[in-house]
């Protein structure tokens, strides 16, 4: 018996994924919720087989909610909305379900995913390379032991690679993510952001100086008192970010 967990803050929603599901006896409903926070301690404390998982939801999009699991079960996305690129989500999730959904759209994305059943490691190795679909983050959720922590860009004073971790240095203290630095340079504006260092990603706004060091080297002196390295790449990006 395989265990599904349906996350969606329409109760409605939710109340007609589990009834679809009536129909497939080898799948059982262990839980459902309505928001991110939730949705991630009840994968943590049941562990599913299988996700329905909404893409639009408060407080967390579920989006950044699979960021915060270590182990991700499969995901089958449903929305109301078809802006975020259909076909890019078929090819690393199992399916994406455009409500209102029927019964036999169900029925095949059940399918697709009972041929891949066992599998689930290798879809979530595929949904981590994802390009993020929704536009340039403007802000970074981490899971700080028990607790889930949002930190709006505003409050980042730079980033800093870690292995396979990122700290981020913000006004509340250093957290830290799980994801890689390529990863996350991605996911912000490079407009605001810019890698100076491989090391080091600093938001423009924080930005104070640049000055000389040794040779052909340079550090960023930070507003937040912070002095970074910039290789000389990091040096010809951030010329080019701000015109010089």
């Amino acid at each position: 018996m395989y265990k599904a967990l349906v996350i969606d803050d329409e109760p409605l929603a939710r109340a007609l994924i589990q009834h679809f599901l009536q129909a497939h006896t080898a799948i059982d409903v262990a839980g459902h919720c309505g928001d991110g926070f939730e949705a991630v301690k009840m994968i943590q404390e049941l562990q599913p087989d299988l996700i329905f998982l909404d893409v639009q939801m408060p407080k967390l999009t579920g989006f950044e909610m699979l960021e915060l699991l270590d182990d991700r079960p499969s995901v089958i996305f449903t929305t109301a909305f078809d802006e975020y690129a259909v076909k890019a989500f078929d090819a690393h999730a199992i399916d994406y379900l455009l409500k209102p959904v029927t019964q036999e759209r169900f029925d095949k994305a059940i399918e697709k995913w009972l041929q891949t059943a066992g599998r689930s490691s290798a879809e979530a190795e595929n949904f981590s390379t994802l390009p993020m679909l929704e536009g340039y983050k403007h802000r970074i959720v981490v899971k700080d032991q028990t607790r889930i922590k949002i930190i709006p860009e505003a409050d980042i004073y730079y980033l800093e690679a870690d292995d396979d971790y990122v700290k981020i240095h913000c006004r509340e203290g250093i957290f830290m993510k799980k994801i890689t630095m390529r990863r996350l340079e991605h996911s912000l504006d490079p407009k605001q952001f810019v890698r100076i260092h491989r090391s080091y990603i600093i938001p423009l706004k924080q930005l104070s100086k640049i000055e000389p060091y040794e040779k052909e080297g340079h550090v960023a002196l930070l507003q937040c008192g912070v002095q970074l390295a910039v290789s000389k790449s990091g040096y010809a990006r951030m010329k080019e970010v701000l015109g010089w």
